[in-house]
Order: C-alpha cells, then structure tokens, then sequence
C-alpha cells in the first residue's frame, strides 16, 4: 500500500542524510499516516490512511464504533 494521505495526497518526501564528513546517502522523511475508519460521502464505512494534520484539521468524519452503531 502507497504511504499517501487518502485525503491531501501527502507523500513521502527525499532528501539526502549529510554527516561530519559531508557524505551523501539518500534518505525519505515519511509523512505521520494514521489507519482510521471514516464515513464518506455516501454514507459508507471505509478503513483509510489519513496524515495526522488532516484529522486534526476535521477534514474527515471518523465512524463511531460498530457497538454505537448496531445499539
């Protein structure tokens, strides 16, 4: 599975790791992705990765849990 924000399309970004020697090796600094279940537009309940500034910033509606919804 890609390591993409379902909602921002954040992605893992690169770079290089630099030492006291000043050398080079590549590196990817990953976005916080967190596995949450969500209510979509339709009404439907779907388990999706979501960056942690996204859910945070209430761009999603987090599914109350199964016990909530059968009662």
């Amino acid at each position: 599975m890609a390591r993409v924000c379902y909602v921002c399309g954040k992605k893992p970004g690169t770079g290089n790791n630099r030492s006291h020697a000043n050398n080079k090796s590549r590196r990817r600094w990953l976005p916080n992705l967190q596995s949450v279940k969500i209510i979509t537009e339709d009404g439907e309940r779907r388990r999706v990765r979501v960056c942690t500034s996204c859910i945070k910033a209430g761009k999603i509606r987090k599914a109350p849990p199964m016990s909530l919804v059968q009662a």
